[in-house]
């Protein structure tokens, strides 16, 4: 399952968002950190149904805002877990000025090796991280142990979704620091292999190729002062790049958004 893995580590990942890249990433994409923004977070709650009283994983919560915008507006409570420390201090230091501390904790960790007993959550969330994941088979064993039985698991992921060769997608690998993306049928296999049975799956390139299109935008004309100004052409060189090839291969439907909603 999944193409053409790349052997970047945990490390090379946590040095991304530690640094420079972390604060493009915000930028760019708002403190949600990935495509769609709050509505996309939305999206994915109503999906799940969450309601007063329930609990939620988050899986790679990075700043917390999902997990902060979930909590005021569905009234469950939530415990994160990532494995960069910077992401981590901002979420803790965000959610104790938005007075959310006592609902939601979080925790620097692997999520392929989750520090929570079995049956433990009523639901697992993430959005658009697991693509850093070096083994989603294991983290999704692990999801599947955590969950309540009736438990759901609801994220959405970048995946490839169409016919991409390896020169195609290493450059796009090289710009995340990805280790691989799954495929839209490869996650299903996973899902269904771990005894998840699966209530939604979408495809959502042509919205997350949307979203593309307005980062290229927002790189080339909102933000290049400022990336200029703060950290030079190297890095507005890189993120140029990043949004430019990115782009092309949304709009090819090579690779884009999954989303997922299953059950225990």
């Amino acid at each position: 399952m999944g193409q053409f893995k790349k052997p970047y580590a945990e490390k090379e990942v946590m040095e991304v968002y530690d640094g420079p890249g972390g604060l493009l990433w915000e930028a760019v994409m708002s403190e949600q950190i990935h495509s769609g923004a709050a509505e996309a977070t939305d999206a994915l709650a109503k999906a799940l149904r969450l309601n007063k009283g329930m609990t939620v994983l988050d899986l790679c919560s990075a700043l917390g805002a999902p997990a902060r915008q979930i909590v005021q507006k569905y009234g469950v409570t939530v415990k994160g877990v990532d494995m960069t420390k910077t992401m981590i201090e901002k979420a803790r230091e965000r959610t104790k000025r938005a007075g959310l501390a006592d609902k939601i904790e979080f925790h620097e960790g692997n999520v392929m090796d989750l520090p929570y007993e079995d049956e433990s959550f009523d639901i697992v969330w993430a959005q658009e991280a697991w693509c850093y994941v070096t083994d989603k088979d294991k983290l999704i064993k692990e999801a599947y142990r955590v969950l309540k039985p009736g438990g759901k698991m609801g994220f959405t992921d970048w995946i490839i979704t169409g016919e991409i060769t390896e020169a195609e997608l290493s450059p796009l690998y090289d710009t995340m620091s990805f280790p691989y993306m799954e495929t839209f049928q490869g996650y299903q296999e996973l899902l269904k292999n771990n005894g998840f049975k699966i209530l939604d799956a979408q495809d959502q390139t042509e919205a997350y190729a949307k979203c593309f299109d307005e980062y290229y935008d927002t790189v080339h004309v909102k933000l290049k002062p400022t990336i200029m100004e703060n950290f030079g052409q190297d890095l507005f060189d890189f993120a140029s790049n990043l949004v430019t090839i990115w782009r092309k291969a949304a709009n090819e439907h090579k690779v884009g958004r999954g989303f997922f909603i299953v059950q225990k």
